[in-house]
């Protein structure tokens, strides 16, 4: 199987204290069975763990050391398709809903984030979002009359206002205002203990070994155990390449670093997500110890070989775009990786039920921003769990969408 990263992670170091979870050894009958201890089951167990039902996690390594452990932390509204791109494709209606959901999800992020018990350094940022070059500048207009007109807060910087805010010039940029960041790591670890503290039960290295349905219930071995669920979700990131064939999505390989901490950032005002129209993009964001995230230089083959030396090549590439934007930095690369992620063939996640198997149900964060996609999931499937969904919100993500 082809690995989900490669290279020297950074969030993991970042862990205040150790924390695990046992291996299944029993046999378990749950109301509902989520699949996958990333950040996607996280956020759903912590949303379950408010209501009366029963809930079992388990995942077959470590939780949030799948695909997650290798996320950014950058949390944006924003897709990698604009709102009036979504607008000319799926509609206004639908478009402008889907933004809505996903900024919902980022209110809410911050909610869960205030009540858990380890720290998740969830700050609160504006994204810089730059035209790459002069062709893009009227896309940009596109995009700030779209988000103005539907209430999204949201500026635009000719080239004169960008080098006087950054010292880089570049020919436009939107700066839009709602997004945030956060340590992924701790983040998943924390809201794992806060569902436990509410019974929610979570078997770390439990692979499942099969599945079969029996008079209704999902019955899932294991090798020294077995859990018997009325309902069933899967939250299994881009571990499962089946599900992205099935769905239409796909898995492609990307690269991230974090740098030396930087004593003076100064220059980097407010701290913005900073992110640009050419596709793949570039991007970078700051940590709270100083350092700066950057990621890109996309592939479009999730089994691309991943030797040292490419790493090491991704790496100073990477360094060279940071100093673009900030040439007066002394920087190296701490940390060097590639990880796997999922985009679909419209740019949207595949979250809800399955269109052929009763009480199974997937969160899978495909399409541009896992974390946001993942929480505005969990709510939506609590709410499909107990019929208080709005369809036409589940209809714009539904897994057996047209």
């Amino acid at each position: 199987m082809t690995e989900l990263h490669n290279g020297k992670l950074y969030w993991p170091e970042t862990a205040e204290r150790d924390v695990s979870f046992p291996a299944l050894k029993e046999e378990q009958h749950v109301d509902v069975l989520i699949v996958g201890g990333g950040m996607a089951g996280a956020l759903c167990a912590e949303e379950l763990s408010h209501t009366q039902l029963k809930i079992a996690v388990v995942d077959k390594g470590g939780v949030g050391e799948g695909s997650s452990s290798a996320n950014t932390g950058l949390l944006q509204y924003s897709n990698d398709k604009m709102l009036h791109e979504f607008i000319e494709e799926i509609g206004e209606e639908k478009a402008v809903t889907f933004y809505k959901m996903c900024l919902d999800a980022v209110e809410e992020l911050q909610k869960v984030a205030g009540t858990l018990p380890g720290k998740v350094d969830f700050i609160r940022r504006p994204s810089l979002y730059y035209a790459s070059d002069e062709s893009d500048i009227e896309k940009l207009k596109n995009e700030y009359e779209a988000l103005s007109e539907h209430g999204f807060e949201v500026e635009y910087f000719d080239a004169d206002k960008i080098e006087e805010l950054y010292g880089f010039r570049k020919p436009a940029a939107l700066m839009t205002h709602g997004d945030a960041e956060v340590n992924p790591f701790r983040l998943i670890r924390s809201l794992f203990e806060s569902a436990q503290t509410r019974g929610v039960q979570i078997y770390e290295h439990t692979p499942l070994e099969n599945l079969q349905t029996v008079d209704g219930q999902h019955v899932l071995e294991t090798a020294d155990g077995k859990i018997t669920a009325e309902r069933v979700i899967y939250c299994t990131g881009y571990e499962a390449k089946s599900f992205a064939d099935r769905f239409g999505g796909e898995l492609n390989r990307t690269y991230a670093i974090a740098t030396n901490p930087v004593e003076d950032l100064e220059s980097w005002i407010y701290r913005a997500l900073i992110w640009e129209t050419k596709r793949p993009y570039f991007y970078m964001r700051t940590t709270e110890d100083g350092r700066i995230i950057a990621g890109g230089l996309d592939e479009d083959k999730m089994d691309a070989d991943v030797s040292d030396e490419k790493l090491r090549d991704r790496g100073e590439r990477l360094i060279n775009r940071i100093k673009e934007h900030f040439p007066e930095l002394e920087l190296h690369a701490d940390y060097v990786w590639s990880a796997a992620f999922g985009e679909s063939e419209d740019g949207l996640p595949f979250i809800g039920k399955d269109p052929k198997h009763e009480g199974i149900y997937y969160c899978l964060g495909f399409g541009g921003n896992g974390t946001v996609y993942s929480k505005l999931g969990a709510k939506l499937l609590r709410e499909m769990l107990f019929e208080e969904h709005d369809p036409d919100e589940a209809a714009i993500v539904d897994p057996g969408r047209d």
